[in-house]
């Protein structure tokens, strides 16, 4: 065998190689290959570029090698900074970039390196997100924005880089189900919308927390009428349940919308009888 090369054998009997290196003391696998010349040639490569200084991060051509771009990340940055990460991870002074792709590069603060050492960085249908504990959970829940928020409505990036991820960098606009804020008369407002046959504008209203409450309690009527989505509901966890109860009592929803619901569902029952209306009066009394 070449150097850096070990034969192996597939479950169905068939040969493939695979190519490593040893560095500061470290077993290194460099991956598959279908000849034992590309596991050579990918072992020559990740040798030159561990012993010349003059491959740096900023100027690699990672098409001009046989390892994966993922390799040559860790290999570089194992090099410069002397951590080893299984995932495309490079280090500077106070944050790290992240390397979904050669031309998708993602920069974090240094205090998510923990997680993301751990986690694999995947993206789908224009979305980041990661598999944890069984579960696909968005990278951008981690900055409280809500999934399927959308940039430039739901959250900004305050330095307009969208590949900018660090946490001053990101700025949550409407961080509840069913809220929008926009600016109305120079007067910073929240629109409250809900999703049964297409978006429904329930109302504006002045404070944010009112209108993630009328949001919830626009829901709550919608399923007195009869709709059975299962909508998502907002959680205030800075309101205690006395609180909680009193603006869901305080807070106005439109008569239009009482109207909207019993035209698309043909049922009408007195909002104050709803479960919900009755527990927030309990709460109260408590």
């Amino acid at each position: 065998m070449l150097p850096g090369v070990f034969q192996a054998k597939k479950k169905d009997g068939s040969i493939y190689f695979r190519s490593t290196l040893t560095y500061h003391g470290r077993h290194i696998s460099l991956g598959s290959f279908e000849t034992e010349q590309d596991a050579h040639t990918a072992y020559l490569q990740a040798k030159h570029i561990l012993e010349n200084p003059d491959v740096t991060i900023s100027n690699v051509i990672f098409q001009d090698y046989v390892p994966n771009h993922e390799k040559l990340v860790t290999l570089l940055n194992f090099r410069d900074n002397g951590i080893y990460i299984k995932n495309p991870i490079y280090l500077f002074r106070s944050y790290f970039n992240y390397y979904l792709t050669p031309d998708e590069i993602y920069k974090f603060d240094i205090d998510d390196l923990f997680y993301f050492s751990g986690h694999k960085l995947l993206k789908r249908g224009g979305r980041l997100y990661v598999n944890d504990y069984g579960m696909q959970v968005t990278v951008m829940s981690r900055y409280g924005i809500r999934n399927f928020a959308s940039a430039g409505k739901d959250y900004l990036f305050a330095n307009q880089d969208p590949y900018d991820l660090r946490y001053e960098n990101i700025i949550n606009i409407n961080p509840f189900h069913g809220v929008r804020q926009r600016s109305r008369n120079g007067m910073v407002c929240y629109d409250v919308y809900i999703h049964i046959k297409g978006d429904y504008h329930i109302g504006a209203y002045q404070k944010l927390q009112e209108a993630a409450v009328a949001y919830n309690k626009a829901v709550d009527l919608a399923h007195q009428y009869g709709v059975t989505k299962n909508f998502p509901t907002n959680y205030l966890a800075e309101l205690s349940s006395a609180e909680y109860g009193q603006a869901y009592l305080d807070v106005e929803i439109p008569v239009k919308y009482l109207k909207y619901l019993k035209k698309i569902c043909g049922y009408y029952s007195q909002p104050s009888e709803h479960p919900a209306v009755q527990v927030a009066a309990k709460l109260i009394q408590e």
